[in-house]
């Protein structure tokens, strides 16, 4: 829930140097827009090369870090009972979840909710255990994505949805409804 709060304040900061960019660049608004909303319009092999790479390298290296994030998860006192070094591993964890999200942004633009909406779906579906989670996140992530653009394109023909606006309108009452059942919003 941290995290998630923490994420949130650091996408409100951020949004002054979107207005920045949207200021400074009159000319490209039209695709500034498009990157700050998130879409897989006009996605192309260029698009593709430039994250491949990066993704290559990333992906194997969180899921051969499961191990190291079960052990997390267990909880600080536990984990450094069990000889971790808490701050070394936060730390790498954090440099690959911002590493992938850098390389996700990179990708489709900015897309609200996918980060939370699918890893809290895996769960559910594959368990806790981070050998598991971290794959079902990435398709259900990928699911959501290729689901919000596909009705997008249909949804009110022929004006395109953006993919990142209807992830939003997913993942903003999901995180509502999360923030209420473990106790961040009181009646």
């Amino acid at each position: 829930m941290r995290v998630a709060l923490i994420g949130i304040a650091v996408a409100a900061a951020l949004t002054s140097f979107q207005q920045l960019i949207l200021v400074r660049a009159p000319d490209d608004v039209g695709r500034a827009l498009s990157f700050l909303v998130g879409t897989v319009y006009a996605a192309d092999w260029e698009r593709l090369l430039r994250v491949l790479p990066w993704a290559a390298v990333l992906l194997p290296l969180a899921w051969l870090s499961w191990r190291r994030l079960d052990v997390l998860a267990l909880g600080d006192h536990l984990a450094r009972g069990l000889g971790m070094r808490l701050e070394l591993a936060r730390l790498a964890a954090l440099a690959l979840a911002v590493g992938l999200a850098g390389v996700a942004v990179t990708g489709v633009g900015v897309l609200g909710f996918v980060g939370l909406v699918a890893p809290h779906a895996a769960r559910l579906l594959a368990g806790p255990g981070f050998a598991r989670l971290l794959p079902a996140s990435v398709l259900l992530g990928a699911t959501l994505v290729v689901g919000a653009d596909a009705l997008g394109r249909g949804l009110v023909p022929p004006v395109e949805v953006p993919a990142g606006i209807l992830t939003t309108l997913i993942g903003a009452p999901y995180f509502l409804w999360l923030l209420r059942r473990t106790g961040g919003i009181r009646r």
